[in-house]
């Protein structure tokens, strides 16, 4: 689906934050933010999505709160399986979703995941995306 005539891609928040972690062991929110610019960077439209529990783990919780409030980060309601939320967001819109979870629990019920799933990397602070499809 497109919305703005930009095609949508999910961000799975938790996996994201996750990757490249604070000296402190935190997932970072910096991490969403790279992501998010490098997908809009190519003319995409970014909609991270975060489970609830995430804000008490952050290293930036104050921001990520902000965020929230504005929008621009989507919190998954309270006790909804986060995989199963994301999955069921991009299949609406028909969209890609960046991270490295393969979702394995649904992979019979969503068969699409394995094809849309867009896999990254961090390496200080730098955002890798493979999309490129050899061949």
């Amino acid at each position: 689906m497109t919305t703005n005539g930009k095609k949508v891609v999910v961000i799975d928040g938790a996996n994201v934050a996750y990757e490249e972690r604070s000296a402190g062991g935190k997932p970072r929110l910096s991490n969403l933010l790279k992501v998010r610019r490098e997908l809009e960077e190519r003319g995409l439209e970014a909609v991270i999505l975060v489970d609830a529990s995430l804000k008490y783990d952050i290293d930036d919780q104050e921001q990520l709160e902000t965020l929230i409030r504005s929008q621009q980060v989507r919190q998954v309601p309270a006790g909804t399986d986060a995989d199963y939320f994301i999955i069921q967001f991009a299949d609406q819109l028909d969209a890609v979703i960046v991270t490295n979870d393969r979702y394995k629990d649904y992979a019979e019920q969503y068969p699409w995941v394995q094809e849309r799933r867009l896999p990254y990397m961090i390496v200080k602070g730098e955002v890798v995306l493979y999309d490129e499809h050899p061949g």
